[in-house]
């Protein structure tokens, strides 16, 4: 799954990696977003694909009450699943893409979760990287105000991420450049899942900081 990533890039840095500007800036940058805060970040949408505007993480429906967050998660979508539930499948021709440095994810080093170790994972040999996402533009009904909202797209975990998630064994869809264009222009949705797509990823030891100590290679070729 995915529910924390990192944003700590400057704006020409996002102008310049996605041949965009920036129409609004009320995002987080950080270290390390929480989705459970419900941030709002900055994100690509479909119908606007030189635009770099701002949407709030965890996606609403359009029949969505207020208080929707606190019985459902919409952090994540299922690729598997998002073209069937009534969360999702509403959305999933509002194609986004979501500008991250890395994601994070914790390693199970015993059966019950009890001592973990926290990893970082980026895609190789860039800086800045996109998470496959779908939104809505949900309208509160109580105040008339209309937010984007969106979801990540997860997908089976490959190798390298089937040991460190070593309990649910799923992973973001994660985007090259060219990816993105492909996802942007509503390509099927199975083309990005695992085996189909396999991004490239590397990975850290955030809790000591070395890269290659853990796994033999914490490459993903």
């Amino acid at each position: 799954m995915c529910y924390r990533f990192s944003t700590q890039f400057t704006a020409k840095q996002l102008e310049e990696y996605y041949n965009a500007y920036e129409l609004e800036h009320e995002y987080h940058l950080l270290d390390e977003l929480n989705g459970f805060n419900y941030p709002e970040t900055a994100m690509i949408m479909d119908k606007a694909p030189t635009e770099i505007v701002v949407g709030k993480w965890g996606l609403f429906p359009s029949w969505a009450k207020p208080d929707f967050q606190k019985k459902a998660n919409t952090l994540n979508a299922k690729i598997e699943t998002a073209e069937t539930l009534a969360s999702y499948k509403n959305s999933v021709s509002n194609r986004c893409i979501i500008p991250v440095q890395h994601f994070f994810e914790w390693q199970w080093q015993d059966s019950k979760g009890k001592v973990k170790k926290k990893f970082s994972i980026g895609l190789r040999d860039h800086k800045i990287f996109s998470l496959a996402g779908i939104y809505n533009l949900w309208t509160n009904p109580d105040t008339g105000k209309s937010y984007r909202t969106y979801s990540i797209l997860t997908t089976e975990a490959n190798d390298l991420m089937s040991e460190i998630h070593n309990t649910k064994k799923r992973m973001p869809v994660c985007l090259n450049r060219a990816m993105d264009k492909d996802w942007l222009e509503g390509r099927p949705l199975q083309e990005f899942a695992f085996p189909n797509y396999d991004p490239k990823l590397v990975a850290e030891d955030r809790d000591i900081g070395i890269a290659d100590l853990f796994f033999p290679s914490v490459n993903s070729d």
